[in-house]
């Protein structure tokens, strides 16, 4: 058997190992995941800092919504370490003033109340209408506890203060994905068309029936489309 390819899964806002755990399985037989933690620090720079310490000498590079923020500050600080990149339902660029204002009203209310993880409201916004009752809704509202308040205010903080990458993507060289579901209204399929038309040579992929998270939404059909990634 060949090597298996390191691979490391940056997970997005109030998400821990859980988001990529099918895909850290389905692609053992190709692949040795990394699954990083990006709970601990309050800017892009660290998180990706911290990532490159732990990650092996070169890697392939798949990260969703905040991972893909932190995947373009390690093709800042060291671009050569990668070999292949996956933006999954990610944008380039920044927030509108309306999803600034969102960001900030739930930092404040946080501040002077508890945490409330991903509440009924908040839900719909992150998974298919389908997955809103039943236990993909469940493990992604007991995914954002476990990664708890404090890590919340981390993360909010460093997406609010990140650069805009889109000048970014034409200096995108390493084979690259692009995928998003249909039904994602955070980083909509235009945000990820955008990124598709300025990385030269990226592919381009629509998950049918799914909102923000692929990889627990739809984990058969993101393993796969990853698998043929890495084998290409």
């Amino acid at each position: 058997m060949s090597e298996r390819l390191p691979i490391v899964l940056l997970p997005g806002l109030l998400c821990d190992q859980r988001l990529w755990r099918d895909q850290a399985r389905d692609l053992g037989d190709i692949a040795e995941p990394t699954l990083p933690d990006l709970t601990l620090d309050d800017t892009l720079s660290a998180m990706a800092a911290r990532v490159l310490d732990a990650a092996p000498e070169r890697f392939a590079l798949a990260a969703l919504s905040m991972g893909g923020y932190v995947a373009f500050e390690i093709l800042r600080q060291q671009p050569q370490r990668v070999t292949k990149l996956a933006l999954v339902d990610t944008s380039a660029g920044l927030d509108s003033p309306r999803r600034v204002k969102e960001r900030l009203a739930g930092i404040e209310s946080l501040k002077h109340g508890r945490f409330f993880g991903v509440t009924t409201r908040m839900l719909p916004q992150l998974v298919h209408s389908r997955h809103v009752q039943g236990p993909v809704g469940e493990e992604v509202r007991a995914m954002a506890k476990r990664v708890g308040g404090a890590a919340f205010l981390r993360q909010q903080s460093a997406i609010l203060n990140r650069p805009d990458s889109r000048p970014l993507l034409p200096s995108i060289t390493v084979p690259t994905l692009v995928a998003v579901g249909d039904s994602d209204v955070l980083t909509p399929p235009s945000h990820a068309e955008e990124m598709h038309r300025q990385i030269a040579g990226s592919t381009f992929h629509v998950f049918a029936e799914c909102g923000h998270l692929p990889p627990m939404e739809v984990p058969d059909q993101t393993s796969q489309l990853l698998r043929r990634w890495l084998l290409a």
